[in-house]
């Protein structure tokens, strides 16, 4: 039986010898695309070349791909574990053509691969071939159906509507028909008593897709219309956990070896067996609900550390909250079905990363660190999970409110599916309208989110190609391409592509340039109009470039010139992040690795991987060594287009969850301590830097510190603000000749100050207190002492109320007193009259600080309370009189 390994292997060396060039899987997590958070697709990565605005380096090339589906039209979360084949993170496998062979080959390919090569057996395949549709007036693929007739029996060949058989990017850009490959993994007597090509896309666990092959032919515009694409591609997709199923000869994806060690290592932790059970109602016996649980931890590690190792942390938002719910799902499910009470997933980390090894090697390297995340967010998590189980097991109801829905997820931090999910379990339901109700009031309060609408683009200049030239010009003479309206909210903005640019856009943590295009009004005018852009970003590998406005003449020559202030400041920014980088790794060890940046004008802010505080010293140490670096004036280094094997032997530093070109551009500032890949601006020598300075360090995640920094004109500012706040204090304090000594000395004599205070404070308290003895009236066998104090501390009225209260026994002790001009009230009862009389000193002090127009709180025995109306203080005292004689 061929092992996974092996199954992933035949398929890339197949391709090759097609004359592929094999690539490496690019990132789970999406940068630098706002229509995507992961990567959900083989062909997402490809998606630029497809559109067009990018060109292919290569023809052909073939790939195994981590993608994650968990939002958006792909969300088959409530599926994972429950059923056999869906999954979170899963691997594609993946053949494509750019503009080169088409439906014939990927088909004839496809056959051989399959039957010749895996051995799958002919008479257990169907396939299915776009059908058309009237309303899109699309035709039948007779094309398809004919060449899969050279190698299937045609009642073996089956027509697909528009829903399974034409595939589409999102709501715009390439699609096209689609001819998907199906295996009947049923045994011979099940096949006997039903044909399988009734049960394709039909949901049968058993009958399922392996392969989809992608005919790109059209353009799906913003308005629905489709339009031919210049140039035909074929993009295909086979799953490899279900590759894996129908070659190891397995029901389910969760037997084979993909799955089954940490199904193992989990089932020897817990000490219950893994039943394998197929699919059954969750109300069916333990056993079912225990495999479950083994299923949906053996799939959410993957995601979950793949994603921490591509660059993203779990959070409270997007992205983040996306790696968070699948953590907490996780979590729940093992503590609740396989008694794990202890962190368990992050265990599973060094077993994910040896599988995993020989492929997706980023996962390997930083196996620590993602443990740590993982562990963090699990202690975290289980700290309130049985507090929120218990609230939820208390609700008796049938319909589980929609305000205690919200209150699981904003307190104790339960996603909503998952509550949906215990719903389910005890056939129950979540009121999911007042769920939403609560959400929308939250964002609300919080902010509005901005609906993005975005035009097709349209073409000025036929010549799509786009040159920057930033690195070397901070202007240059320009023509547009093409640009598109976008409205967000109830601002409009123009997105601009230019032909040459020099403005930097957005990426690597570097803030993207701004400035002006400029040119004639018109055609030998001499009169100029600016048109300035606000902002630069990259769009896959697209530059574009956002202004308020467009030119009247759009066909116009222009000249494009960058904010050069702006520019220049941001750089010093970002090399010193570079100095930066390299410093921390010499003071706190090799672990340490960027996760996160942001470089602009104003400031540095790094994110890093370490397990502890930074301290005072190791701050002062790497500060110390940036600046040596800075005043060694180290003429930069910059090498363009090296081969990456290259630059990785000759030691760079490449980032977790980049994606990285065949060719890379190598940034050093001596060989010995920076060199790293970046595709950012950087100064000419250190020395432009000037200053150095770190003006914060702090905890950002698990495992994740935060150090922000200023260079050039922010450190000399800071230095001047810092300067003239020692002259302010030097002054305060006469000028003293030593400043320190001055400070100690006040505070000296500050502290004795204080101490003469407090003793005068509990002299006076004293002398209240005795006085309040003498107070004392009974009614109804209660000590009852109600007064107003001339004490103006809450700390010495609670001291007061507590000696008192353990001097005597049925004691109602009601205090009033005026504080900084505000009216306070203290109540303390004795314990019996709280167990035996069943009185309350929250409920009493609530209903007398309507007196005062306030409120209060504490707990039965004692309880205070503040407002705002000083005259109703007497009110109270006289209302608290008669609460005992009433």
């Amino acid at each position: 039986m061929l092992t996974s390994a092996q199954i992933r292997q035949q398929f890339l060396d197949f391709f090759k010898s097609k004359e592929h060039q094999i690539v490496p899987s690019a990132p789970m997590v999406v940068k630098n695309d706002p229509t995507l958070m992961f990567i959900n697709s083989g062909m997402a990565p490809f998606k630029e070349i497809f559109l067009g605005n990018q060109p292919a380096k290569y023809k052909r090339i073939a790939d195994t791909q981590k993608c994650l589906r968990v939002s958006g039209k792909h969300n088959d979360l409530e599926e994972v574990g429950v059923d056999t084949y869906h999954h979170t993170m899963f691997e594609m496998l993946g053949n494509w053509s750019f503009g080169d062979y088409f439906k014939k080959e990927a088909i004839e390919w496809a056959w051989e691969l399959l039957t010749s090569v895996y051995g799958l057996k002919k008479d257990r395949l169907y396939v299915t071939v776009f059908e058309g549709d009237e309303k899109e007036k699309l035709e039948f693929d007779q094309e398809a159906y004919d060449y899969w007739k050279q190698w299937i029996a045609e009642d073996r060949i089956l027509r697909g509507n528009k829903k399974d058989n034409f595939w589409e990017m999102g709501e715009t850009g390439p699609c096209g028909p689609c001819s998907e490959i199906h295996y009947d993994l049923r045994s011979d007597d099940e096949r006997k008593k039903q044909d399988g090509k009734d049960l394709v896309n039909a949901s049968h666990p058993q009958v399922i897709e392996i392969w989809n092959n992608v005919f790109m032919q059209y353009n799906r515009k913003a308005d629905g219309t489709l339009e031919p694409l210049p140039q035909k591609h074929v993009d295909t997709g086979m799953g490899f956990e279900r590759l894996c199923v129908a070659l190891q000869g397995k029901t389910s994806n969760y037997d084979t070896d993909v799955f089954q060690p940490m199904i193992q290592f989990i089932s020897s932790m817990c000490g219950i067996k893994y039943l394998g059970t197929a699919p059954l109602s969750l109300g069916q016996g333990l056993g079912v609900r225990t495999d479950i649980a083994m299923r949906v931890m053996a799939d959410h590690i993957r995601a979950i550390s793949f994603a921490i190792a591509d660059g993203q942390l779990p959070s409270n938002n997007k992205a983040g909250y996306v790696i968070r719910r699948i953590l907490r799902r996780a979590v729940r499910y093992a503590y609740s079905f396989l008694n794990f009470k202890e962190p368990i997933l992050c265990r599973m980390v060094p077993l994910l990363a040896d599988q995993f090894a020989n492929v997706f090697p980023e996962l390997k390297a930083q196996q620590d660190f993602v443990a740590r995340v993982i562990q963090e967010e699990e202690t975290s998590f289980l700290r309130t999970l049985d507090l929120g189980i218990k609230k939820f097991e208390a609700i008796t109801d049938k319909i589980i409110p929609g305000d205690f829905a919200f209150e699981l997820y904003d307190t104790f931090g339960f996603p909503i599916d998952l509550t949906q999910l215990m719903a389910r379990e005890k056939n129950m339901q979540v009121d999911m309208e007042g769920f939403n109700k609560c959400m929308a009031e939250q964002k609300s309060r919080s902010r509005h989110a901005a609906t993005v609408t975005t035009d097709d683009w349209i073409v000025v200049k036929d010549d799509d190609t786009s040159e920057f030239v930033g690195y070397d010009e901070l202007e240059t003479q320009t023509e547009i391409i093409k640009y598109r309206k976008v409205k967000k909210g109830n601002k409009e903005q123009y997105q601009i592509v230019l032909s040459r640019t020099p403005f930097y856009a957005e990426s690597g943590g570097q803030v993207g340039d701004s400035g002006y295009i400029e040119a004639a009004v018109s055609s030998g005018s001499k009169q100029s109009e600016k048109i300035f852009i606000t902002d630069t970003q990259k769009e896959n590998n697209l530059i574009i470039h956002f202004a308020d406005e467009l030119p009247k003449n759009l066909e116009a020559t222009f000249k494009a010139v960058v904010d050069k202030n702006k520019r220049s400041l941001t750089t010093k920014n970002h090399s010193a992040t570079h100095l930066l980088h390299a410093a921390l790794k010499q003071v706190l060890g090799n672990h340490v690795n960027q996760k996160g940046s942001l470089v602009n004008d104003e400031h540095t802010r790094f994110d890093f991987s370490h397990f502890a505080k930074v301290t005072d010293d190791e701050l002062e140490k790497i500060e110390h060594i940036v600046n040596t670096k800075v005043r060694e004036n180290i003429f930069l280094d910059e090498k363009r287009n090296v081969p990456i094997k290259q630059a990785m032997e000759n030691g760079a530093t490449a980032l977790f969850g980049e994606k990285y070109g065949e060719f890379v551009r190598v940034i050093t500032f001596d060989k010995n301590f920076s060199v790293e890949l970046c595709g950012g601006t950087h100064v000419k020598a250190t020395g432009e830097i000037g200053y150095f300075k770190i003006v914060s360090e702090s905890s950002v995640a698990a495992g994740v510190r935060r150090v922000e920094a200023i260079t050039a004109d922010g450190a000399q500012e800071y230095l001047k603000r810092q300067l003239l706040e020692l002259q302010k204090v030097k002054e305060l304090l006469n000028n003293p000749k030593d400043v320190l000594k001055g400070l100690e000395q006040l505070i000296e004599e500050n502290n004795q100050l204080k101490a003469q205070s407090e003793k005068m404070m509990h002299e006076k308290a004293r002398v209240i207190k005795s006085s309040l003895l003498q107070k004392i009236k009974p009614v109804n066998g209660i000590n009852m002492i109600v007064e107003k104090v001339d004490i103006p501390s809450a700390d010495a009225i609670k001291n007061i109320s507590f000696e008192m209260k353990n001097q005597m026994d049925n004691l109602f002790l009601f205090l009033g007193a005026e504080i900084e001009g505000k009216p306070h009230l203290s109540l303390i009862l004795s314990e019996n009259l709280v167990k035996d009389k069943g009185l309350n000193a929250i409920s009493i002090i609530r209903n007398l600080a309507k007196e005062i127009q306030g409120g209060g709180g504490g707990q039965p025995f004692y309880a205070t309370a503040g407002g705002k109306n000083l005259a109703g203080l007497q009110g109270a005292l006289e209302k608290a009189k008669g609460v005992i004689a009433g």
